[in-house]
């Protein structure tokens, strides 16, 4: 198979690099770009570990291309502080105790984002649907929608 050059931008860094076209987002996203915040669960988009924001959607990128994210934007965990200052999401993960191992986290953190971008002031239920696509193997999930409540409320003041 002959490589693709690929152009994508990566929370708001250009990458351009010449990539096998089997290869996939997440190996892309960690290995051409250095950013290891996403992780490499299961490979096979069951998890979520490795989610990411790409064009807008929360995308687990171990089901995609990389020669599908050509010309895309893409936003990961890295991403979301500004200035050091941890992102509300992070905050509220933070303060409400809402990670354990931590493994699941980033991709949490990504879907929770999406959430938010699309609806400021979800229920407890809307919450728990815009998140059952990641799964977390440690802490019953109570803490991690009271972490995205706290990221809601804090984002609207």
């Amino acid at each position: 198979m002959s490589k693709k050059v690929i152009n994508t931008k990566i929370n708001g860094t250009n990458y351009t690099a010449e990539v096998e076209p089997r290869m996939l987002l997440i190996h892309f996203i960690r290995d051409v770009a250095g950013l290891t915040g996403s992780h490499i669960g299961c490979e096979t988009s069951i998890c979520g570990a490795c989610t990411a924001i790409v064009d807008g959607m929360a995308v687990k990128t171990c089901a995609m291309l990389a020669i599908q994210a050509d010309g895309a934007e893409i936003n990961t965990i890295e991403g979301l502080a500004e200035n050091g200052d941890l992102h509300p999401i992070q905050e509220g993960f933070w303060e409400c105790h809402g990670l354990q191992c931590g493994f699941c986290t980033p991709g949490m953190i990504m879907a929770a984002s999406q959430l938010l971008e699309r609806n400021p002031n979800p229920t407890e239920s809307e919450i728990r649907h815009g998140l059952e696509g990641n799964l977390c193997r440690c802490t019953g999930y109570q803490h991690i929608v009271n972490a995205v409540q706290y990221a809601a409320q804090k984002m609207q003041s």
